[in-house]
């Protein structure tokens, strides 16, 4: 059996809403897109189990379309209640499109709240605070990347009344990638009740808060990578048997999504996402994982925004580059590019050992980001090795 797919403009969070209702109802299911062009290869019906299509980009930038069904979006939004504070409303900050976003509208429906629907487009934090201040529900919600996390604890260091607009929240959930540890400290200084999730589309979104698996969802780690099991697993992609086995496997009598991450779980049970398995490099002859020289150069004051990527080099064989859209020092008022190079090569081998020592800073305007909301890795490679070759 077969239900039709609709194509949604996710420009407009409210129409997402609207058809994300009549999806969880049993209606046509909903392929959120970031414009109102409807693909040529988009079918026009999907498995009767599926009601929402996410788009979504890989490590090699090959589109995705992950498929979900309404009971595993809903058990998510079920275990996300049981880990927080119960059903609340919530301030949509993220883009309709990306599956922390439709989470925050799945939530509001299942919660029987209206979401506040910020304007789409560059985060504006005024706009967020204001938001945040007209909630009158008992039980407050948002969720963030850490871009605008970092912006937000900014505006609340800067104003106290901002502070007390954030500590109303009974979790600000931030996600969708590693979220530095000095910003984590940045919001319990400040009292802010942060969450750190862990997920993707293909689990509709976070699973893991801080973290420990919510509701009935597994972690194992299976010759070093990452497996998560559960209710909220996505039936697989849309029309791509060879990659849906690929991603997915079945043991023990339980599905399991394969997630690419590299990890670790303590004895009492908490994951340790350290990086991803397809980010080591050679340098030297000695592994290096781009992850970790990323985590601990985000740590560092200024490169909240680095990604770290690999690129060639005659001696090394690869070295870790910093890619950063943040403005270079000014040597009159402050360390040298020279310097600021040496105190991050320095910080990094301390750290993660001197393979792992960064070899450049490449400075860009903005970061180019995936649909997903993630940077561009390969866009970033590939610019990083033009660059050398010019």
């Amino acid at each position: 059996m077969t239900r039709p797919l609709v194509a949604v403009d996710a420009r407009d969070a409210g129409a997402v809403l609207d058809a994300l209702r009549v999806a969880l109802g049993g209606g046509p299911a909903v392929a959120p897109r970031t414009d109102d062009r409807v693909p040529a290869d988009l079918p026009p019906v999907v498995p009767q189990a599926v009601s929402l299509v996410v788009e979504t980009s890989g490590s090699s930038g090959r589109p995705k379309r992950v498929a979900l069904s309404s009971d595993a979006v809903l058990a998510g939004a079920a275990a996300a209640d049981g880990a927080l504070a119960g059903p609340g409303r919530w301030v949509l900050a993220l883009p309709a499109h990306y599956v922390a976003g439709l989470n925050v509208l799945v939530r509001s429906i299942t919660a029987g709240t209206d979401p506040v629907l910020l304007a789409p487009g560059h985060f504006d934090v005024r706009a967020f605070v204001e938001a945040a201040a007209g909630l009158e529900h008992p039980v407050r919600y948002s969720s963030l990347v850490p871009a605008q996390l970092s912006v937000a604890l900014d505006a609340a260091e800067a104003d106290p009344g901002v502070a007390d607009v954030l500590r109303r929240f009974d979790a600000l959930l931030v996600g969708g990638q590693a979220t530095p540890g000095v910003l984590v400290e940045r919001a319990r200084r400040l009292g802010v009740t942060l969450v750190r999730t862990y997920g993707s589309s293909e689990t509709s979104g976070g699973c893991v808060y801080d973290g420990v698996p919510v509701g009935r969802t597994r972690v194992e780690v299976v010759d070093g990578q990452v497996e998560l099991s559960g209710p909220s697993l996505a039936e697989g992609y849309l029309d791509d048997p060879e990659r849906t086995e690929a991603a997915f496997t079945t043991r023990d009598g339980h599905r399991w999504y394969r997630t690419g991450d590299a990890g670790t779980v303590s004895p009492d049970g908490v994951l340790a996402v350290t990086g991803r398995l397809d980010d080591v490099i050679v340098s030297g002859g000695e592994k290096v994982s781009l992850g970790v020289v990323e985590r601990v150069v985000r740590e560092q004051p200024g490169f909240g925004d680095a990604v770290v990527v690999r690129a060639t080099h005659a001696r090394w064989g690869e070295v870790p580059v910093v890619v950063t859209a943040t403005a270079p020092p000014v040597s009159s008022l402050g360390p040298s590019a020279v310097d600021e190079l040496s105190a991050l090569r320095t910080a990094v081998a301390t750290l993660a050992g001197r393979a792992a020592a960064p070899d450049r800073i490449v400075r860009v305007e903005t970061l180019p980001l995936l649909a997903s909301g993630k940077p561009d890795r390969v866009g970033l490679t590939r610019l990083v090795a033009g660059l050398a070759a010019s």
